[in-house]
């Protein structure tokens, strides 16, 4: 069975003689492992980004200073959470991409229906204690819903063969 193939058609002026030209792009669809693997990567990439910009808020770093993160005392048992939760999207990039097809969608199904209350967590703190800074815990929120929604329907849609 071959896969299809899509083409998309671009049209240019050629520059040194103002005519149009036709280019037809060939765009064959992405492995499903490619994508989940891109999207993992992108979700990470974001999930660490919102967690670096945090620092910019006023009193991140003092807090940290004085032993506290979020409303957490920095421990070693807090320390190992943090990189455990940040090592689950690490290992989803190799999987993604290692695991045969039907333990792959199981893997990616869980964990991205896990991962997605972990994000609510994230931010529903922020929205009982009056914060100016709720825009961008809600903001950092959406976008990883909307990646790990990705993962979802991606996993869920994996083609069979008959």
């Amino acid at each position: 069975m071959s896969t299809p193939t899509h083409t998309t058609t671009h049209t240019t002026t050629d520059t040194r003689t103002d005519t149009p030209t036709t280019t037809v792009l060939h765009d064959p669809p992405a492995p499903v492992r490619a994508r989940l693997a891109a999207a993992w990567t992108s979700f990470m990439f974001f999930y660490i980004y919102v967690d670096y910009l945090h620092l910019y808020k006023p009193g991140a770093v003092d807090d940290i200073l004085a032993g506290v993160a979020f409303e957490f005392d920095t421990s070693q048992t807090f320390v190992v959470t943090a990189l455990t939760i940040v090592g689950v999207p690490a290992l989803m990039i190799l999987l993604s991409m290692a695991l045969p097809a039907r333990a792959n969608r199981t893997l990616n199904l869980v964990v991205a229906s896990v991962c997605i209350p972990i994000a609510v967590f994230n931010v529903v703190g922020q929205a009982f204690v009056p914060d100016p800074w709720l825009y961008f815990y809600g903001l950092g929120v959406a976008v990883e819903v909307v990646i790990l929604a990705y993962i979802l329907r991606s996993a869920w849609a994996w083609p069979r063969h008959s």
